[in-house]
């Protein structure tokens, strides 16, 4: 775990240098292969929570969430068709440019802003994941846990911007994918009569079932939740999330972009196959082991079960593919928090202000962010499985989001209908999220449609010609 911390944070700083403009530090000069960037969202988008909760998620229940993979693939497909081309024609550093040019500058900041606060939030719960493993495995308190990746992860992020993230992202998703194939494997040999006894008891007890086709809106992984939430959801993440929407504007140029998340469905789909896999095999394990006392949380299982059943070495590659997924997670965060605060808020307020400034102060807000985000961990320590936690914080800002970039492809759209709609499908995901018992994968879905149809019609109002009065 040292070696890997004291490694990764070297190859980091490696891409230290001076930037000469904003574009040089937020989008690594548009000079990112397609892969390498494909590599980096998969692992922007595989956090910590990923990683523990996904196979926890597994062992409670099925495979049920692979259709809400698959609704990830197809909301890729739209992105590539409707919203990379907006961008590239552009030449955006943020997402949240495209609303200033559609619409104006009132909803640019009212759009980022909403970044950042639920962005910051989910991020907060991600970063808290980080200490369910290292007080696990190290024993040590979750604030030194979550203070000292915050801390390394801080250091190259503030010095290399997003050249230094997307190449430590290619390099943690391929140890946390090799050490989790590792850790199936070893759950294989555990198991007493390896992947053959473990299928016929999974399938027996029902935990290889993938599609469940209830038309119950209240239960969280169906087909239909899957596959419409999953659009949805992932047209709003990749699409209007700056997190993400950054890596495609690095790219050299649009079908590069259109290349690389495409690329990136297929690999996730594969990834999220795995953990779920490690989850079934937990199962068979546990089922035929049972722990001394029952597990407080499923987010607990794949850590303890690292911690004391695997072999030395082995835990420890494991651990450390659980800290890169997690570095690699908050390092594209602080980035993007710091790209939108410089280009959507300071650059705005300061228009006179050099690159050099502007890129003085990138580096001034990324170390405020992450003071920030290392006190909202230290908020995050109470909730459910955290992988639905974070999911569902982010979710109720999606659907606003999504709803007002549709809405800006549509004719006679006004601003002040866009805000209003914008703050109606906010308020509405709240209420699902706080007073309700719907599940997150229907927010985006639910949000979005209630920002674009409320938002449509007060523009129409707005823009309606009045009738002269007469005398």
């Amino acid at each position: 775990m040292a070696a890997y911390l004291a490694g990764i944070t070297l190859f980091g700083l490696r891409f230290r240098k001076h930037q000469r403009s904003l574009r040089d530090y937020f989008l690594a000069e548009q000079q990112v292969p397609w892969w390498a960037i494909a590599l980096s969202i998969v692992a922007a988008e595989t956090s910590t929570l990923t990683i523990i909760s996904i196979p926890g998620l597994a062992y409670d229940t099925n495979l049920a969430f692979l259709p809400l993979v698959l609704g990830y693939l197809l909301g890729r497909v739209v992105i590539s068709i409707i919203l990379i081309p907006r961008y590239f024609q552009g030449r955006f550093v943020t997402a949240y440019e495209l609303l200033q040019q559609r619409f104006g500058g009132r909803l640019r900041t009212l759009a980022a802003g909403l970044f950042l606060l639920t962005r910051a939030a989910a991020e907060g719960v991600r970063v808290f994941a980080i200490s369910i493993v290292v007080g696990i495995a190290l024993g040590i308190n979750e604030v030194a846990a979550i203070g000292v990746i915050t801390a390394l992860t801080l250091v190259y992020t503030f010095e290399g911007g997003m050249a230094a993230v997307i190449w430590t992202d290619v390099v943690q998703m391929a140890i946390y994918l090799c050490g989790t194939l590792v850790g199936l494997l070893t759950l294989l040999h555990l198991v007493p009569g390896g992947w053959s006894a473990l299928h016929l008891a999974a399938h027996a007890a029902g935990k290889l079932q993938v599609f469940d086709f209830s038309r119950d809106i209240f239960r969280t992984y169906t087909f239909w939740a899957g596959i419409i939430g999953g659009t949805f959801l992932t047209t709003a993440s990749h699409g209007t999330d700056q997190l993400l929407v950054q890596r495609l504007l690095a790219a050299r140029s649009r079908g590069q972009s259109q290349a690389a998340l495409l690329a990136s469905g297929i690999a996730i789909f594969f990834q999220f196959g795995l953990f779920l896999l490690v989850g079934v095999g937990l199962w068979g394990y546990y089922r035929q082991f049972p722990p001394a006392t029952a597990f407080a949380r499923s987010d607990r299982i794949f850590p303890t079960f690292i911690v004391q059943k695997m072999p030395m070495g082995i835990s420890g590659l494991l651990i450390a593919a659980v800290l890169a997924a997690a570095m690699s997670n908050l390092s594209a965060a602080l980035n993007s928090l710091s790209a939108s605060t410089v280009v959507d808020f300071h650059a705005r307020l300061h228009p006179q202000g050099s690159d050099q400034q502007r890129i003085r102060w990138s580096r001034i807000y990324t170390l405020l962010w992450g003071l920030v985000l290392f006190a909202l961990a230290l908020l995050s320590r109470r909730g459910g499985r955290v992988v639905e936690v974070g999911l569902s914080i982010a979710s109720v800002g999606w659907g606003a989001m999504l709803g007002v970039f549709l809405l800006s492809f549509v004719p006679r759209r006004q601003e002040t209908g866009a805000i209003i709609g914008m703050l109606c499908g906010l308020a509405f995901n709240l209420y699902l999220w706080r007073w309700t018992a719907v599940p997150f994968t229907w927010y985006v879905a639910f949000g979005s449609i209630v920002t674009f149809v409320i938002g449509y019609i007060a523009s129409m109002l707005i823009s309606w010609p009045k009738e002269p009065l007469h005398a």
